[in-house]
């Protein structure tokens, strides 16, 4: 048989007859899009660790559920996580849920997740609403491949650094804003990747639904006259989506021969040019030496 462990404090916690962790996806708005499935489950468990036992206590109260409700979130990972993996690991069933959607993505779930895989604990899957899948279908952009980025930094420079190595992505991004910071993020979002499309989610499934489709820029201008309300979803296009290859390379070949002219080599500029603006390298290297001096 194998032991399970878990340092709690100065003390070691050891078993071997473990529960199961219950991964409930939770309604994105509209508290009727929860499972069947997944009712069942946080009735049968024997306690719930949610991020917000406020937001959870309103939900277990819609469908009149009484259930122990335990408080893991961000700033209590540790302390809390311990104690729910001793109470797993002594074989209680705990059902996690995160405020909204599904729990252990971009979420305090993540790390409990993770301790319970290392420790060989059985972790179950209730599927259900996701806003990031949702955001997706109804923006009319790509969804063959995407890329979930989660929140961007609030320090300047993560966020910057973040932002650049998103530039040339040729999948669909998504990312999650709040309304504070929502103006903030489309104009660096306009000053790194350009004008692109972009669709902007808020209010999903609830009575205020609402999807813009516009560009970037068209998204700055919208919300400078509309402050922004509601947690929002972006979608946002692609670098293959966008421009037009030749205007691409014409813009590649501009960046190439402005720093050859400062003195860089053709080599060093047209690697930076093609990183730039995701240009071919060979296509670009070619071009500038049968330029005209």
């Amino acid at each position: 048989m194998r032991q399970f462990f878990i340092k709690a404090g100065e003390q070691l916690v050891t078993d071997v007859k473990s529960g199961t962790l219950y991964l409930v996806a939770t309604p994105i708005g509209n508290l009727s899009d929860i499972s069947a499935r997944a009712l069942k489950t946080l009735e049968d468990v024997d306690f719930i660790a949610a991020e917000d036992t406020r937001v959870t206590r309103k939900l277990l109260e819609h469908y009149k559920i009484k259930k122990e409700l335990v408080s893991y979130f961000q700033h209590n990972i540790r302390t809390s996580g311990e104690k729910i993996l001793a109470r797993i690991i002594d074989g209680k069933n705990c059902a996690l849920v995160t405020d909204a959607g599904v729990p252990g993505v971009s979420d305090p779930g993540e790390a409990l997740v993770r301790s319970c895989a290392d420790l060989g604990i059985k972790i179950n899957i209730i599927p259900g609403p996701s806003a990031v899948v949702s955001a997706l279908a109804v923006s009319g952009l790509a969804t063959e491949r995407f890329t979930f980025e989660g929140f961007l930094s609030v320090d300047k420079k993560k966020r910057t650094e973040h932002l650049n190595e998103l530039k040339n992505e040729k999948r669909t991004m998504v990312l999650y804003e709040a309304p504070h910071r929502l103006k903030r993020s489309l104009r660096d979002l306009y000053k790194t990747f350009g004008d692109r499309h972009v669709s902007i989610s808020r209010e999903m499934t609830k009575i205020y639904e609402e999807t813009l489709r516009l560009t970037l820029s068209e998204a700055i201008d919208h919300f400078d006259h509309k402050p922004p309300k509601g947690e929002f979803v972006l979608v946002i296009e692609g670098i293959s989506n966008t421009a037009d290859p030749e205007d691409k390379l014409e813009e590649a070949i501009e960046i190439a021969t402005a720093l050859v002219t400062k003195g860089m080599s053709s080599r060093d500029a047209v690697k930076k040019a093609a990183d730039d603006t995701g240009c071919s390298r060979n296509a670009l290297y070619k071009i500038m030496l049968n330029k005209p001096k």
